[in-house]
């Protein structure tokens, strides 16, 4: 993943709202229970090189959740979502969108398909987007980026850590230490530059939003520096909660379990690739539109007003975590 010192902007026009939010693209096969029917493990074998792109990904990673509702829970806030151009970032920005925010969203040039794709979704929803490209492992980047959407917004109110690099090994030996510091750099370190830009702008009844993993959790034997950073992440969720609660700031962490994203195709192994999720309950991983409601949870007053320091786990039926 290249690093950038230059900070690109992409703003986006504003699409119409058609009526009824979120109302495009609800033509998919339902089930009997009402439920999507999601792709099921084995996928098709695959493989990308880094970062990944999701445009290139088969099945395409499902991220509009035709059945969701908007009602204004986000009316007027301003959102800032690192990795926003795919995977699980983009389905947030769907729904901020669909429940009345405006959204930035940052990316790597690698990603700028990807990105101009979720900028085209959000506007979908009849809001605003704006796209930013930068590196979350570079604190003066960080703080370009937080900069330049309150420029463009005028404000913040919710700052999403999503960004992530993750890279398989299978032996200790294997995992060097410049892989190790860019891991460190990418997951935790970008959170920290991220939140400590973005609170200055934050206000009574804002929210920040990490992504965690179940590895931070569980570990994982060939994620070493993946998985220590995600419990990292879920450490410095409940010491920032902390640490912020009497300012009226909430922090909280959304920690899946597998999740069909670019992270995967472009990190294993092809066969790999095919079965995973296979071995949670559910048979298959989860699909970033089955995810993002959880973000739009926490980032809600309405919803999650008593709610700060929680790490919550999406595993597909798992309930061994922790």
């Amino acid at each position: 993943m290249a690093t950038k010192k230059k900070t690109t902007v992409r703003k986006r026009t504003v699409g119409r709202r058609n009526g009824t939010k979120g109302s495009r693209n609800r033509s998919r096969q339902v089930s009997l229970t009402g439920q999507l029917d999601e792709p099921k493990s084995p996928m098709p074998a695959q493989h990308q090189e880094k970062p990944g792109i999701e445009s290139k990904m088969t099945p395409r990673p499902r991220y509009k959740a035709p059945h969701y509702r908007g009602s204004d829970k986000l009316k007027d806030k301003v959102a800032l979502i690192t990795g926003g151009d795919s995977g699980i970032g983009r389905a947030v920005a769907v729904l901020f969108a669909r429940e009345g925010a405006k959204v930035a969203i940052t990316y790597l040039q690698e990603e700028l398909s990807d990105a101009e794709e979720t900028g085209r979704a959000v506007e979908a929803e009849g809001q605003e987007t704006l796209l930013i490209k930068g590196d979350v492992t570079r604190a003066n980047a960080c703080r370009r980026m937080v900069e330049r959407a309150v420029k463009e917004f005028g404000q913040l109110d919710v700052l999403v850590n999503n960004a992530a690099f993750q890279k398989h090994s299978d032996k200790l030996e294997d995992l060097t230490e410049e892989q190790w510091d860019h891991t460190f750099k990418t997951n935790i370190y970008g959170y920290f530059h991220m939140a400590r830009a973005a609170l200055p702008h934050l206000r009574k009844g804002s929210a920040i939003i990490n992504t965690g993993s179940i590895t931070g959790l569980e570990g994982s034997k060939e994620l070493l520096d993946y998985s220590a950073t995600k419990g990292a992440i879920h450490a410095f969720t409940k010491s920032l909660a902390q640490n912020l609660v009497e300012r009226g700031i909430r922090v909280n962490c959304v920690a899946p379990g597998p999740v069909w994203t670019p992270l995967n195709p472009s990190d294993q192994d092809a066969k790999d690739v095919a079965e995973f999720g296979a071995d949670t309950p559910m048979k298959r991983p989860a699909q970033p539109e089955e995810i993002a409601p959880a973000y739009v949870y926490f980032a809600s007053e309405v919803d999650s007003s008593y709610v700060t320091g929680e790490v919550l786990t999406l595993l597909g039926g798992e309930t061994t975590a922790g």
